[in-house]
């Protein structure tokens, strides 16, 4: 009996090591394929949109390109795949996307029973309301027996279930299965309220019919770190993705950015050096080229510069940096030093 137990657990650990196997290697068969299958959103406002000639805008958008131009010194080999809140984590579990970076919520039961991995954060948001401004609702505290149209599957259900519980208000919720149906019902007033993170709120009020009749809720219900994703068993993958954010970040903090990188090859600060190459080897602890870094953000930009593109105020949205600030700006955005 022992025995039996004993070759039982061998071969249980035996398929864990060919499983890790062969999940691994996704930067080779990023390489043989020429090109990043990123999944991405169905269409969200700064986040990650095609527009009618199939060309896609955004901040998960540009860090995809991000990833590529690491990779390829390119930023357009990337082949995005939209991406339903239901069908997400499975495609990225299947291989059918090499990274998920589609405004996903990082938590533990996804960073563990699912097998996934989050890199890091790419923007921090918190969960809101939007409303009608007829309703006469200045708060989410007023929206005792409301009707809350919510995406099914999503951190926003649980989080809109548990904010009612605990201020013991009625709810009537009311889940669709994409963000376009939730919207749409919304709109066609089968909800007083719709509820997501508040980056999606000020994106889908850009498409309703009259954006000015609606308005945001200050209450802010959860936290909402929003990042990639890759799965389990492929180390340097996870390092490649999370070290291309980290990159970003500290350009933006150096004060490196897609203009001045060039002038910047020059420079004798040493931190500069490591993180465009010019010292050090430290793109082939991660596979890739000792200008990797350089690369990124030459080709796409530091983390500001895509930041204020897609979402900030050089974007329809006109989000403020808020927590997404750099940590020696007031925000939360720190990243691990390249040394």
């Amino acid at each position: 009996m022992k025995k039996n137990m004993f070759v039982s657990a061998a071969f249980g650990v035996a398929a864990a090591l060919i499983a890790g196997t062969a999940q691994a290697g996704t930067l080779d068969s990023v390489k043989q394929k020429g090109f990043l299958q990123c999944g991405s959103n169905t269409g969200l406002a700064g986040f990650g949109q095609p527009d009618a000639q199939g060309n896609w805008t955004g901040l998960d958008v540009e860090f995809c390109r991000a990833i590529s131009s690491a990779i390829f010194n390119d930023p357009t080999k990337v082949k995005f795949t939209p991406l339903s809140a239901k069908d997400r984590f499975t495609a990225l579990q299947s291989g059918e996307v090499d990274v998920l970076v589609r405004n996903t919520t990082w938590t533990i039961s996804r960073d563990t029973s699912l097998g996934l991995n989050f890199t890091g954060v790419n923007y921090y948001d918190g969960q809101g309301f939007m409303v009608r401004k007829n309703l006469k609702v200045a708060s989410a505290l007023e929206l005792n027996g409301a009707s809350v149209c919510v995406q099914q599957g999503t951190t926003t259900e649980l989080n809109l279930a548990d904010y009612f519980r605990a201020n013991k208000l009625q709810l009537k919720s009311v889940t669709f299965a994409t963000s376009d149906e939730t919207l749409k019902a919304y709109e066609a007033g089968r909800c007083d309220a719709f509820t997501t993170d508040a980056s999606g709120l000020y994106a889908e009020r850009l498409r309703l019919a009259q954006p000015d009749e609606h308005i945001v809720l200050p209450e802010i219900i959860s936290k909402e770190p929003l990042g990639p994703a890759v799965r389990h068993g492929d180390d340097q993958w996870f390092d490649i993705v999370k070290w291309v954010l980290f990159a970003q970040l500290n350009a933006e903090e150096l004060g490196v950015d897609s203009k001045n990188v060039d002038q910047m090859l020059k420079s004798d600060n040493p931190d500069i050096k490591r993180l465009l190459g010019t010292e050090g080897k430290f793109g082939e602890g991660l596979g890739l080229s000792n200008d990797w870094a350089y690369r990124v953000i030459k080709l796409v930009g530091n983390y500001g510069e895509s930041f204020e593109r897609t979402v900030g105020q050089g974007s329809p949205l006109k989000i403020k940096r808020g927590l997404n600030a750099l940590w020696n700006k007031g925000g939360l955005q720190y990243a691990p030093p390249i040394r």
